[in-house]
């Protein structure tokens, strides 16, 4: 994750939850807002009801992966929270990168072709 900075503090989450725009998939669900800053930030959230510590972390390994794979695809200087659910332990990596791709396009934060440069 070369240009993307952690999102840590509890009220920049509670900021995204309250006015940032969502998406929601089986498999996680996406805040995000625009700053101005010339990098993202990212936040990962794994609930209790994901299973034990063992499952949470496996969830935010797949979700970090998915993300740093994407990357060079977003757009940059927009703070990103996602909250995973239960499916993304044992889901398909295929169907997860089907998901975010569908989650990202819906946002905003994937530019579509004609915007991309050349």
């Amino acid at each position: 994750m070369k240009h993307t900075i952690p999102l840590k503090q509890n009220h920049e989450f509670r900021r995204l939850y309250s006015k940032g725009k969502s998406a929601v998939s089986p498999y996680f669900v996406v805040y995000c807002r625009k700053t101005g800053r010339p990098a993202s930030r990212l936040g990962i959230t794994t609930g209790v009801k994901l299973g034990n510590a063992v499952k949470r972390n496996r969830a935010r390994r797949r979700i970090r992966e998915l993300y740093r794979t994407r990357e060079e695809k977003l757009l940059p200087g927009y703070d990103i929270v996602i909250v995973a659910r239960t499916r993304v332990i044992y889901g398909r990596y295929g169907e997860l990168v089907r998901c975010f791709d569908q989650q990202m396009k819906k946002l905003g934060l994937i530019p579509r072709k004609e915007d991309r440069p050349l």
